[in-house]
């Protein structure tokens, strides 16, 4: 019982604590640095972490001023663990949607800067993953882990 009450507690503080999770399945968090400092954490943090591979970066920003576009700064980077992706491709290719992992940092238009992902729960659903709950909770965990450090000072 008592654990169960650490759990409660430490899930509320979780939703407190600059996290937005919303019905769509993203969850976002507010970052206190700005995009640049936001992004070149994360991407440090994905290219030190063994287990994972970053595939592709994307700078929305730059793409829409090469046709003289504005938009606020918005990154992308995508990156992966096929050891965790393949068997939920396996069960449901679907899920390739939206494999590999993305990870968006970006100025909102309320100017602070935002770091989302999908949830993987979100996903479970989606692509109606009947199994693999160990690797979407170990997926989970780790999206959740990186960007709190991403976003802590």
């Amino acid at each position: 019982m008592k654990s169960i009450k650490w759990i409660i507690l430490y899930s509320l503080i979780l939703i407190s604590c600059n996290t937005k999770k919303m019905n769509n399945g993203l969850i976002i968090k507010t970052s206190p640095f700005n995009v640049e400092t936001t992004y070149t954490k994360l991407k440090t943090i994905l290219e030190n972490n063994p287990n994972l591979k970053i595939l592709l970066q994307l700078n929305h920003s730059n793409n829409a001023a090469s046709v003289d576009l504005k938009l606020n700064d918005t990154r992308i980077i995508l990156f992966g663990n096929p050891k965790l992706g393949t068997p939920l491709m396996q069960e449901n290719q679907t899920i390739g949607l939206d494999l590999p992992q993305k990870i968006i940092v970006y100025l909102g238009s309320d100017n602070a800067t935002k770091i989302a992902y999908n949830s993987p729960l979100y996903l479970k659903e989606r692509h109606n993953i009947q199994g693999n709950d160990a690797v979407l909770e170990k997926i989970s965990n780790a999206l959740n882990t990186i960007t709190d450090k991403v976003i802590s000072k």
